[in-house]
Parts: C-alpha cells; sequence; structure tokens
C-alpha cells in the first residue's frame, strides 16, 4: 500500500463518510474509490450486454418459453 499526501475538502469527506458509514479518512477514502470503481464496471457490463442484446446475441424466444427452464 502507498501513502499520498493530498489536500482534500473536508465537508465533501465528512459527507461522503456518514454516506459510506465510514468513520476514518483512509477507510472513507478507499471504499469511495472502490465504489466509484465498482460502478464504473458495471456501467461497463450494462453497455456490452445492450451492444450484444442489439447484435442478436441472445435468444430471447428461448428465455420466453418456459419449459426451457423448468423441470
Amino acid at each position: 500500500m502507498s501513502r499520498t499526501v493530498i489536500d482534500l475538502d473536508d465537508e465533501l469527506l465528512a459527507n461522503v463518510a456518514q454516506a459510506l458509514g465510514t468513520s476514518t479518512k483512509k477507510e472513507t477514502v478507499n471504499t469511495a474509490l472502490r465504489e466509484v470503481l465498482d460502478t464504473r464496471r458495471r456501467a461497463l457490463a450494462i453497455t456490452r450486454l445492450r451492444t450484444a442484446a442489439g447484435s442478436g446475441a441472445f435468444d430471447l424466444d428461448l428465455l420466453g418459453d418456459k419449459k426451457n427452464y423448468r423441470r
């Protein structure tokens, strides 16, 4: 883990800590960074799924017929 000295907006940091339920600056920053990365990854996954769906990669008729996945 690296150590970096940065200037932070104290009010913003306090608001983010409250929103995330974190208690230290380190925990707040690390949790916020993880959440941003997770959000970006989910957005990219949705974009890829939409692209795949638009190109006909999914057989929606197969999914619509319940006998294909019920026992």
